[in-house]
């Protein structure tokens, strides 16, 4: 009885405008797609269930992959220098040969930065290259000058001392280095290296220094590549009596970079304002292919959750092909009856995505209470190193609107083959089906 009031509802819109006669058949046909769809409520039930499952488990890899960004770039950034680095005009251009270009003002920067909600911490560096060396050999790598108590409390070096201690603001002649560079030149506390490099006037200055902390992240490429001095030493050696060539500001999290340097840069006018992705592009890559990965990967599961409704829109048309002729000998077009196939399609898909949202919200927010301790493969590659215990998935909501849209684009792709058949039903033929 619904479906004959439906089709005689869908046959009596002679007198209408042409406006609203859309509206009312659209209404329709909705009412009698939705009502198609349960059916076989079981059917229907199975597919909407793997479409869910489908969205639910991108939203949960979306929030696993947040969480491992988080945690992998929110300590790489606590031990590279900062969510965003603030140079002199002119730093991008030389950066290849770690220049020694002195900050105009850095106390106005640093006020700037310290200004601003997102900014937990700020720090002036001098950062340039160098030698360390002893009778066991010699390394190139990086000597960084920097404020020992600014940079304490959110330094991923200082919490990871194994031998010694940290540096302090006070230290002459005092080094703190890596294991892996410890190890390379059989160092230990106490013994003397010679750091050499080249001051702001391009000579050669060297200083015979005593390590006094060796540091552990797991990265032992990362630990050769680096030594710490005080920035009130650099500046001695450096001949930059109080000047820095590098302002290091950390944020409350990573993601917020852009919108901190789009506040920072009108203030600060002849300085280059950049993220920890421009200044350490290779990490920022890694991140990029793994969530490309991703994108493809949830494209194939939503794909194979399309087939599901492929297969139940056609098993429906060899069902329902009498009800498809009657509905052609009514009066039906053709056009009519593929846009009801269609819909029939995009209201499972709809509740699909509801349903895995449902289900993706659920699995997110109790993980993220709980966390996922992820600390027993912290040896399995460098990167992974930087995961200090456990990860706290979020939501999943960054590509939410995008991984939704797939779902319903291949539910309707789906049911348009099933659409294109039944509409091709000849009325005669199909009255008289079996």
């Amino acid at each position: 009885m619904a479906k004959k009031f439906i089709i005689s509802q869908l046959l009596s819109q002679k007198g209408e405008t042409g406006s609203e006669e859309k509206e009312n058949n659209m209404l329709l046909y909705f009412r009698l797609a939705w009502r198609n769809i349960w059916r076989h409520r079981r059917r229907t039930v199975i597919i909407v269930l793997a479409m869910g499952l489908s969205l639910a488990f991108m939203m949960f890899y979306d929030g696993l992959l947040d969480g491992f960004n988080q945690a992998i770039a929110g300590n790489a950034v606590r031990v590279l220098g900062g969510n965003i680095q603030v140079h002199a005009e002119g730093y991008r251009e030389k950066v290849d040969s770690n220049p020694l270009l002195p900050l105009k003002d850095d106390a106005a920067v640093v006020q700037a930065a310290l200004a601003q909600p997102n900014v937990i911490a700020v720090s002036r560096r001098i950062q340039t290259g160098g030698l360390v060396s002893n009778r066991e050999g010699s390394f190139p790598l990086n000597v960084i000058g920097i404020e020992p108590e600014a940079e304490a409390p959110v330094s991923l070096i200082a919490e990871h001392i194994v031998d010694g201690r940290f540096l302090q603001s006070t230290d002459e002649d005092a080094a703190l280095i890596g294991k892996g560079l410890a190890d390379a030149l059989s160092l230990k506390v106490g013994d003397r290296v010679t750091v050499v490099g080249s001051d702001v006037n391009k000579q050669n200055r060297q200083r015979a220094m005593t390590v006094i902390g060796i540091y552990d992240l797991g990265l032992p490429s990362f630990e050769k590549g680096s030594v710490y001095i005080s920035l009130a030493e650099a500046q001695n050696l450096y001949g930059l009596r109080g000047q820095s060539t590098e302002v290091q500001i950390t944020l409350k999290a990573v993601g917020s970079e852009d919108q901190v340097i789009a506040a920072l840069t009108p203030l600060l006018p002849g300085y280059e304002v950049e993220s920890w992705a421009q200044n350490y592009p290779e990490l920022g890559s890694a991140i990029g292919q793994k969530n490309a990965v991703m994108d493809i990967f949830s494209v194939i599961i939503v794909v194979i959750a399309g087939i599901g409704i492929l297969n139940l829109l056609l098993m429906a048309i060899y069902e329902r092909t009498r009800e498809i002729g009657l509905l052609g000998a009514m009066g039906l077009k053709p056009r009519q009856i593929a846009v009801t196939f269609i819909l029939e399609g995009t209201l499972i898909g709809l509740v699909g995505v509801v349903a895995g949202i449902v289900m993706g919200l659920a699995i997110n927010l109790s993980l993220g209470q709980i966390g996922m301790d992820y600390s027993q493969f912290a040896g399995l590659t460098e990167y992974m190193a930087l995961i200090s215990g456990k990860v706290y998935p979020t939501l999943g909501l960054s590509k939410l609107f995008e991984r939704a849209t797939i779902v319903l684009v291949i539910a309707a792709l789906a049911a348009l083959i099933p659409a294109v058949i039944a509409a091709r039903r000849e009325p005669s033929e199909a009255l008289h089906h079996v």
